[in-house]
């Protein structure tokens, strides 16, 4: 095998990360760099693809070749992902008109969801592209800036997702995965593989999307201009790169039907490969990284955003003591929580704090807490968000389940994994074994892998299993099947009955 090494960086919610492998997996050089989530007002997301995207990359690349002590020219390829589904609006430049709007967690186009649900039908939309609309889709994002900021529209000579704006940072060529492609409903047809003429009008011109290939692709080669401010050697190779759950299924050795990714981030996501095509309108449905591949995906909105949110707000004695201690106030509230009982005795908390993706796909959805009494603590309340996740999880087992696909372990990764009782919880509510890799960088990791994939390095995306092993299992304790499944039919219920309230307080 060649001697050199492979770059994979990935932009996230919070913070970017960045990874240096050697050709056989070995970890040389780790880097991360944290940016704001902007929140101009309720229901947006945004960033800022200069500052946030490019500058990181930028940062983490330089950080990377001085930290290792490599030379530049030592590095054979570059992968890069980001989150997504994202839209950029560039201009003629190829230059930023205005922040990107974020994935499903930009709630901001429900009027455009429904406008285009009336014009085209639900049905047509499913058909061709395999998936509903909802807010995660990109085309409703498209034309909200098209009827709230015209000239930015007007303007715009591409629309692009986050790692298409890496991608033509470094090369000059601007070209999206089909896996990424597939995120922009209703644009994009999952028959034919390309953006629909049809389906785009109204919305956008085709020749405002991106090309579209596959991911270990040969995008083009680092730019002069890149390497100037990246600090990467002029023409290394780099590959069309991907949305960053897909690259993080891939780091955790995440292929074949069977196994299914489970993302701990700011968001919970999830990806299970499949043996063909298979839609259903509570998921997601894509290609996956590979020609000939399929997968399933599943997202909610609000997971470890909703326990950084507990923690600034409900436990800032928490967040000075780590200060002076040193101790994280994560581990703290993990230690209160550990004290309260499976079921939280009998607390309940919905997790919608910024609507929810799948199966409910519901932007209107309002978190909620039920069942407070004058014995309940925080640890009590940390607890029961915790599970509110394993709840949220197990709903989606069950949408899985019914149209046949199963799912026989987990494999765990993301921030998520250094919180024990965290992966416990969710082990015991699904009532299905999680497994935890040696190495557990997330997208980053996998980025390096596809890059080694897109220059030959390696044939088969299965020799992934070379740079994964399984470092400890969560088995799941039947012992709180009982009480967790009492609660988890508590829990459906709860956002049944709140159905009515958050729609007539909008």
């Amino acid at each position: 095998m060649a001697e050199g090494y492979l770059l994979g960086i990935d932009i996230g919610t919070f913070e970017s990360k960045g990874v240096l492998a050697a050709v056989d997996g070995r970890v040389v050089a780790v880097c991360t760099k944290p940016h704001d989530l902007i929140v101009p007002q309720p229901g947006w997301a945004e960033h800022d693809a200069e500052r946030d995207w490019w500058g990181d990359f930028c940062h983490l690349s330089q950080e990377l070749i001085n930290s290792s002590g490599i030379e530049a020219g030592e590095i054979l390829g570059i992968g890069c992902s980001t989150i997504g589904p994202c839209v950029l609006p560039l201009d003629g430049t190829k230059r930023p008109l205005r922040n990107a709007i974020l994935y499903g967690i930009d709630t901001r186009a429900s009027t455009e969801v429904e406008c285009l649900r009336q014009a085209i039908g639900d049905d047509q939309v499913f058909q061709c592209t395999g998936n509903d609309l909802s807010a995660q889709a990109t085309g409703p994002k498209i034309l909200w800036i098209k009827n709230h900021e015209p000239e930015i529209f007007r303007r715009s000579a591409k629309f692009v997702p986050g790692s298409t704006y890496l991608v033509g940072k470094l090369t000059g060529r601007w070209v999206v995965d089909h896996y990424t492609a597939s995120t922009y409903v209703p644009l994009y047809d999952s028959g034919q593989g390309c953006w629909s003429a049809d389906l785009c009008e109204g919305i956008v011109s085709s020749g405002q999307l991106p090309k579209i290939d596959w991911t270990c692709s040969i995008a083009g080669k680092v730019s002069p201009e890149a390497s100037a401010e990246s600090g990467l050697l002029t023409g290394t190779p780099v590959i069309v790169g991907t949305v960053d759950a897909a690259a993080e299924a891939l780091s955790v050795g995440v292929v074949k039907p069977g196994k299914m990714m489970l993302m701990y981030g700011s968001t919970a996501f999830m990806i299970l490969p499949t043996e063909g095509p298979v839609s259903d309108r509570r998921l997601w449905s894509a290609p996956f990284l590979f020609p000939g591949t399929n997968a399933l995906m599943a997202g909610m909105a609000t997971t470890g955003t909703l326990t950084r949110w507990f923690k600034d707000n409900l436990a800032k004695d928490l967040v000075w003591k780590e200060q002076g201690s040193g101790r994280s106030a994560f581990e703290t509230l993990a230690a209160e929580a550990s004290q309260v009982d499976p079921g939280a005795d009998g607390l309940l908390v919905l997790p919608y704090f910024s609507g929810e993706r799948t199966p409910i796909n519901d932007p209107l959805a309002k978190g909620a807490v039920y069942g407070l009494n004058l014995l309940h603590t925080r640890g009590h309340l940390y607890r029961a968000i915790l599970e509110s996740i394993g709840y949220g999880l197990r709903h989606h087992l069950d949408v899985f389940s019914e149209i046949g696909e199963s799912v026989d372990v987990f494999r765990a990764v993301g921030g998520g994994v250094k919180n024990p009782l965290w992966l416990q919880i969710v082990s015991d509510i699904c009532e299905v074994p999680q497994e935890v890799t040696q190495v557990s960088l997330g997208a980053a990791y996998g980025d390096a892998f596809l890059a080694g994939l897109g220059i030959g390095l390696f044939e088969d995306p299965q020799e992934i299993d070379r740079w994964v092993q399984v470092e400890r299992i969560v088995p799941a304790n039947s012992e709180h099947s009982p009480v967790y499944r009492d609660q988890y039919q508590r829990f459906r219920q709860f956002y049944e009955l709140t159905r009515p309230l958050e729609r007539s307080s909008d």
